[in-house]
């Protein structure tokens, strides 16, 4: 569960300061996909930021999985972040020289000290979470011998290596066909109910909006729930 309670945030401009997200309560709940819609501008992005920990609100609170991030130190938020939030950026944002297969396993290293049991279990989870995406036959490949929706597949499947409570995902569409666009966003709402995540995810297509659950708009820093539905 991830729960923005009240959260604002805003940022300096010139001697004053510009307000991107402004007293907003929002709440993405297990096996549930949130999308979050606006026009450009509007505090989409911010509001991602402060539900990945990558920034602290001015004021409210960011709870994730129980722990109020906002009480912890930069080490403590990365350290949750690690742990308990995984990340689907709006380019996929691979390493060229490794397959999909080590895309994912290179995650298994980054547990820090006295996480051998966790990194053997990850690794272990790999080929699996590429099975769960449908990458199975293209393990092996490099980036540049998969295609965007394939691509961004990997991504998915490498934020999910660790067993995230939290799914945050910025734009997976934006970069794909119609077709294409419609199978990622269809995988995500598969993989959300299936491994029960709480899954908020921006976008500004709503041509693929049969696969959300609840639709938040965001608006000038403010958002309000414009559509919600029960599987």
């Amino acid at each position: 569960m991830i729960l923005l309670d009240d959260v604002t945030l805003t940022y300096p401009d010139g001697d004053a300061r510009i307000t991107a997200v402004d007293r907003v309560t929002l709440e993405g709940r297990p096996g549930i996909v949130t999308g979050i819609t606006g026009p450009s501008g509007s505090g989409k992005s911010s509001l991602l930021a402060l539900a990945a920990t990558l920034v602290r609100p001015d004021s409210g609170r960011v709870l994730v999985a129980g722990t109020d991030a906002t009480r912890l130190s930069a080490a403590g938020a990365t350290a949750l972040r690690r742990d308990s939030i995984g990340i689907v950026f709006q380019q996929p944002q691979l390493l060229p020289a490794l397959t999909a297969r080590e895309q994912l396993r290179v995650m298994a290293e980054l547990g820090g000290r006295g996480r051998r049991e966790r990194r053997a279990r990850v690794r272990a989870r790999v080929d699996e979470l590429l099975d769960a995406v449908g990458l199975g036959a293209v393990a092996d490949r490099r980036p540049a011998h998969l295609s965007g929706g394939q691509r961004q597949r990997v991504a998915i499947a490498r934020a999910l290596v660790h067993e995230p409570q939290v799914l945050l995902v910025d734009e997976p569409t934006s970069a794909l066909d119609r077709a294409r666009g419609a199978d990622i966003m269809a995988l995500l709402a598969r993989l959300t109910r299936e491994r029960e995540t709480a899954t908020l995810l921006v976008t500004h297509d709503l041509i693929h909006s049969e696969a959300l659950d609840a639709t938040v708009e965001v608006v000038d820093g403010r958002a309000a729930l414009v559509t919600s539905r029960t599987r």
